[in-house]
């Protein structure tokens, strides 16, 4: 094995595992939104990833961040809780790897936020692929729209895509961050922001969970923190476009965990919808450097909320 192939041997493993753990916290946070309602599981798995987070940046001694940085959590964290919100909000209405297949988008979507945000060029290829992914979205709603329609599940859809579209400019940002703050303090403050923002209903909504909920709303924070900090990590040590590719086995452990756990079926609309837009991802991947986000640090999916 070449040393090149040896320096991304590791990163390259802690990013399978870091999107596994993502996919098993999605399962998660899906049956803990079933059973004691989508704000209660936000809220509470926010609570519980920020005393973590505040643990951990204790024990390792991590300094605080400079204004600049707070400035770019704050912004982060906020876009990360509507975007959590509105995927979550989904995944309770729709099979796990169809949002996941759905959210996959986000990439592409970056590309065109990256050129009205930081100017950056957009190639033809890079349209030639966006195209193609926005025909695997149409694929999987069509099988929505013929057959199986369901008012909530479309709902649920949109939701999904709107998630997506948050997703993006989270990557924008995500690129400034990664170069400031430790994979620590990245999670950290994610959370923290979070129950910042989710802190705003907790008079009205807030209800502590009952005790067979609680193990689950710290199974769901440990997983969060976790993959987050993995996937930083991993991002901070290789190139976004060598790890990327790895970011899409995220619809193969949703459709195992959606199948084993909640009994959903992978539909041949969902896999086809999704075989397009990671096609529509991967060719923009291989633009010019210069044409694309470079994604450092970034997830492909709503998962790192």
């Amino acid at each position: 094995m070449s040393g090149t192939g040896r320096g991304i041997a590791i990163p390259f493993a802690i990013c399978c595992i870091g999107v596994a753990l993502f996919s098993v916290m999605d399962a998660a946070m899906k049956g803990l939104s079933l059973s004691i309602g989508l704000y209660n599981a936000l809220f509470w798995r926010a609570v519980s990833g920020t005393l973590l987070g505040l643990t951990l940046m204790l024990l390792t001694r991590q300094r605080w961040p400079s204004r600049a940085v707070l400035r770019i959590h704050l912004l982060r964290g906020v876009v990360v809780a509507l975007m959590a919100a509105l995927f979550f909000w989904a995944i309770m209405r729709l099979p796990l790897a169809e949002a996941i297949a759905l959210s996959f988008i986000a990439p592409l979507i970056a590309l065109y936020l990256a050129a009205l945000l930081l100017n950056e060029k957009v190639g033809r290829q890079a349209i030639g692929a966006s195209l193609l992914g926005l025909v695997g979205v149409g694929v999987i709603l069509s099988g929505r729209l013929h057959g199986d329609y369901d008012a909530d599940a479309l709902l649920g859809a949109v939701a999904v895509l709107i998630s997506a579209v948050l997703f993006a400019w989270n990557l924008i940002i995500q690129r400034q961050q990664a170069q400031v703050a430790s994979p620590i303090e990245v999670a950290f403050f994610q959370h923290l922001v979070m129950l910042g923002v989710f802190a705003i209903g907790a008079p009205l909504f807030a209800v502590f969970p009952p005790i067979k909920a609680i193990p689950l709303v710290l199974l769901a924070a440990v997983l969060a923190f976790t993959s987050l900090a993995a996937l930083a990590w991993a991002y901070a040590r290789a190139e976004a476009q060598r790890l990327i590719p790895v970011e899409y086995s995220a619809f193969v452990w949703a459709a195992i965990i959606g199948w084993l756990v909640f009994g959903e079926r992978l539909t041949l609309t969902t896999l086809a919808g999704a075989l397009l837009i990671v096609a529509g991802c991967l060719i923009a991947a291989r633009t010019k450097r210069a044409d694309v986000p470079d994604g450092r640090g970034a997830h492909v999916e709503a998962g790192t909320v």
